[in-house]
């Protein structure tokens, strides 16, 4: 996983909810694209500076996302991004085929045609990049397919839940690609998934969704299977 200094953003130099809300997002944001890796520590000054807030608003920020499981405060240490354990990624992934599934169901229900369109493109996409091989595009649109429905199904509970499940899991998303065949798998249910949805039937669209996570927790096994053995 690739690690640098993500993009500085622009919170204003506040204790204000916004200022909060800017920096919460921008650190759940960097780890979702491996700026930040797992136990990585993240400094209260650096993240001053690059997201230029105040330090209330940081400490704020560091408060929340410890309450969601994505960072972790130690005394006189300061905060570092929580390692998931290969259990933990699985149980996440079995709560998310739940909610996912509903958000399947709801986005059967309120597709436009814009959104059907939208989605079908991502499916090409998708397969244009499992057809080049491209691991990191398939990882990246792959998360695209899934937060597409979510937006569709327009979920806000859910929603929350998911972005705050799917960040905790990230670092296992590209792990779960390089399993051998795993793309193709995953593409073909991806596919379905989308022409489910498409469908118009909720209850289809949900099962669809549910069996797919169900694969991905297979798929987690098997990936811990393989680091068993190399042991």
């Amino acid at each position: 996983m690739t690690t640098g200094t993500p993009t500085t953003g622009s919170a204003p130099d506040d204790g204000s909810a916004r200022a909060v809300t800017e920096v919460v997002t921008a650190v759940r944001e960097g780890i979702m694209r491996g700026s930040y890796a797992p136990g990585q520590r993240l400094p209260e000054n650096d993240l001053v500076t690059r997201y230029r807030a105040s330090r209330g608003a940081v400490r704020t920020a560091l408060a929340q996302l410890e309450n969601e499981g994505i960072v972790q405060r130690e005394r006189n240490r300061g905060a570092r991004v929580r390692p998931i354990s290969l259990d933990e990624a699985v149980e996440i992934t079995e709560t998310r085929a739940v909610l996912e599934g509903l958000c399947a169901a709801k986005a059967a229900q309120r597709a436009t045609s814009g959104d059907r369109e939208r989605l079908r493109a991502l499916g090409a996409e998708l397969q244009d990049a499992v057809e080049r091989s491209d691991v990191l595009a398939y990882t990246r649109i792959n998360q695209d397919v899934h937060h597409a429905v979510r937006e569709v199904a327009a979920h806000h509970t859910a929603g929350v839940m998911l972005d705050r499940l799917r960040t905790q899991s990230v670092r296992f998303h590209y792990s779960v690609a390089l399993l051998p065949g795993r793309p193709v798998v995953g593409l073909a249910e991806h596919l379905e998934v989308i022409r489910t949805v498409c469908s118009g039937d909720p209850d289809l669209a949900e099962r669809t969704m549910r069996d797919h996570l169900l694969s991905v927790v297979t798929a987690l096994e098997q990936l811990d299977a393989n680091l068993s053995d190399q042991w």
